[in-house]
């Protein structure tokens, strides 16, 4: 990923630890693990969560870029150890095998995962070689390297949140009118990060539903972030176009499907009258909108209000009940390979939406009003949040 905000992940799913460097952050913005170690927490909960979670106590070590608890504008590098590789040494390890073992390999790809078109493009015939890579699990990196950028967001008022809007069909009928603070309370108090109490009893009984059957679930979640300022992303190149960059992001998590800014979808099936943010002025106050169907998005640059994001996840592809397949190596028809999985990681997902929403915006933050140091570009920001009050 290339930006001003920048970084890499490593690491497999049953590996020592899965390992990401951060490049980009300026110097002089204090950071902890803790910082951190929420939102791996956030990102392990969730109603119909399999039982990895349960060995897992996801925590970041930070082994460079931070001194004293500020960072030093070098990359930054966090690591976060598996506590599973303690079962998986043999099957994972990075030497060759001893000589006279024959290591159990994977040669039943499932329907809908990465299995059989990696193992393809990569010439693996063992297909343990890809689902390890390929899993969520390199989401927890992810989320880690999102602690540093919501970090930064923080100090300039830019604030992130999300919620579950559906889960295998059940949605909710329409959205509570609540405070951003008040969804927000609720959506962490529910077991699947929803904020309607009745829709939630009737999502937990979906789930329960599905796991007896050995069926999966998807759903869709909305992220939503608060203060950022007019001007973030670009029109003026296509890859510059915020919207467009949140939706790669967005699609770039396992599992994730399709995306939608602000009515999204909806758009298409309104008159345009029924679609766009009216424009008001007032003196005190300055521009403002009474609407946000647009998402706080307008041809590809933030315009001030809540940025407004959807997406779809499909059903995890992992089933108890095993569809059919095709052994890679026999090439006999058999039952997919049947991995430790969830039945439902849609809550899981808002908190991987919610990283990546935060990386992106860091990344058009740092464009727009980037420095070296935390201090530069608080003296950027601040000019130009007071040159718009001229306007």
């Amino acid at each position: 990923m290339s930006g001003a905000f920048r970084f890499l992940t490593a690491g497999e799913s049953h590996g020592q630890a899965l390992t990401a460097v951060v490049e980009g952050v300026p110097a002089g913005l204090a950071l902890s693990a803790d910082d951190i170690d929420t939102d791996l927490a956030r990102r392990q909960r969730g109603y119909g969560r399999g039982g990895r979670m349960k060995i897992e106590r996801d925590r970041v070590q930070i082994l460079s870029g931070v001194r004293w608890g500020a960072t030093l504008g070098s990359p930054i590098t966090l690591q976060i150890p598996n506590r599973d590789w303690e079962n998986w040494q043999d099957t994972m390890a990075v030497a060759p095998p001893a000589p006279g073992a024959q290591p159990k390999e994977v040669t039943r790809p499932r329907p809908g995962h990465a299995d059989l078109a990696g193992a393809m493009k990569y010439g693996h015939h063992d297909i343990r070689n890809v689902l390890e890579r390929s899993s969520a699990r390199e989401t927890t990196a992810r989320v880690a390297v999102a602690g540093v950028a919501r970090r930064l967001l923080a100090e300039f008022g830019i604030t992130i949140l999300s919620h579950v809007t559906e889960i295998g069909g059940v949605r909710v009928p329409e959205p509570p009118i609540l405070s951003w603070e008040e969804l927000r309370a609720r959506v962490e108090a529910s077991e699947v990060r929803c904020a309607d109490p009745e829709t939630e009893a009737a999502i937990i009984a979906a789930i329960d539903q599905a796991k007896a059957k050995g069926d999966t679930l998807g759903g869709v979640f909305e992220v939503v972030a608060l203060g950022c300022p007019v001007g973030l992303g670009s029109y003026v190149q296509w890859d510059r176009r915020l919207d467009g960059r949140l939706a790669q992001a967005l699609c770039s998590i396992q599992a994730i499907k399709g995306c939608e800014v602000g009515l999204g979808f909806e758009t298409a099936r309104r008159p345009g009258s029924a679609v766009h943010d009216e424009i008001l002025f007032e003196a005190a106050s300055g521009f403002r909108r009474t609407t946000n169907n647009a998402g706080g998005l307008e041809g590809g640059v933030t315009n001030g209000e809540p940025v407004v994001v959807r997406a779809a996840m499909k059903p995890l592809s992992t089933l108890r009940t095993p569809l059919r397949s095709v052994d890679v190596a026999t090439k006999e028809a058999v039952e997919a390979v049947v991995e430790r999985s969830d039945v439902c990681a849609v809550p899981a997902a808002g908190i991987v939406g919610e990283a990546m929403v935060a990386i992106v915006l860091a990344d058009a933050f740092l464009e727009k009003f980037g420095g070296d140091s935390v201090e530069e570009i608080r003296r950027n920001h601040a000019g130009y949040v007071e040159s718009l009050k001229r306007w």
